[in-house]
């Protein structure tokens, strides 16, 4: 039987049963070996069983760049702190986390900038999950991407296809850790929209930053719901997808260009 929290694309009983024990278990565990230089220090909390995961939902974030500050990393720092990231290097090392970062673009023609953070899609038709060989890249029945870290066996085939540069590779043990982010030495990570949040009916913590410091750039919600705030903006003002040319139709779109 499938999986509640995962998509049903190229799904197998094994792999079923793997992401059913990484997911659904509640209780937070240290030190298990996963697999060779593969160390996990905890298991992430999900939704209860009777409250499964439905593709009626497909979350996403508008973000408007309009309102988003050049140097401003709140964002960024609230995404690291929450998820038991370090701080990127400065300047940024090819190894930090891309788990969200800030961007700066630049018209050529005007020389007018813009910046913008950029994270994982979350797209309908990820490439991550297509090129996985072990099924460790999926995507939930409600739009979220994530990595199994279970059967994740760090062959990066995920971190070469993703066209948004979101997925990072840790090489190195990790300390002071999230207890509901699992995160460990040997596999690959991106933004998880904070899952562990959201299956809580709370905000991701980059969503949650940005409004407590009076931006108001990032919203978050249910871009299936007709009368949710992320629709109605959808729907109703110009908004773009990066690099929409690929036609992956992500979940993160970007207005006030």
């Amino acid at each position: 039987m499938n999986h509640p929290h995962q998509d049903q694309k190229n799904s197998s009983p094994a792999v079923d049963e793997h992401r059913r024990n990484f997911i659904g278990g509640s209780a937070a565990l240290a030190g298990i070996t996963l697999a060779p230089s593969v160390m996990v220090y905890g298991l992430a909390h999900s939704k209860p069983n009777d409250e499964p995961v439905t593709n009626k939902v497909r979350w996403g974030l508008l973000i408007d760049a309009s309102k988003c500050a050049e140097g401003c990393t709140d964002c960024v720092t609230a995404c690291f702190t929450e998820n038991g990231i370090h701080l990127p290097s400065i300047p940024p090392k090819e190894t930090d986390p891309q788990w969200i970062r800030k961007v700066e673009l630049k018209d050529t023609r005007t020389a007018r900038t813009q910046s913008l953070p950029v994270m994982c899609q979350h797209c309908e038709e990820p490439p991550c999950v297509d090129v996985c060989p072990t099924g460790a890249s999926f995507k939930r029945a409600d739009g979220i991407v994530l990595v199994d870290k279970h059967i994740c066996i760090g062959c990066r085939y995920c971190v070469m296809a993703c066209p948004y540069k979101a997925r990072s590779f840790i090489h190195e043990a990790l300390t002071d850790q999230n207890p509901d982010v699992p995160r460990g030495k040997g596999v690959v990570e991106s933004c998880t929209l904070c899952v562990h949040r959201v299956d809580r009916g709370e905000q991701p913590a980059c969503v949650e930053a940005c409004s407590a410091a009076g931006h108001e750039a990032i919203i978050f919600g249910d871009l299936n719901d007709a009368n949710s705030e992320i629709a109605k903006r959808v729907t109703t003002r110009a908004s773009v997808q990066l690099r929409a040319d690929l036609a992956l139709n992500p979940g993160i779109r970007y207005e006030g260009f």
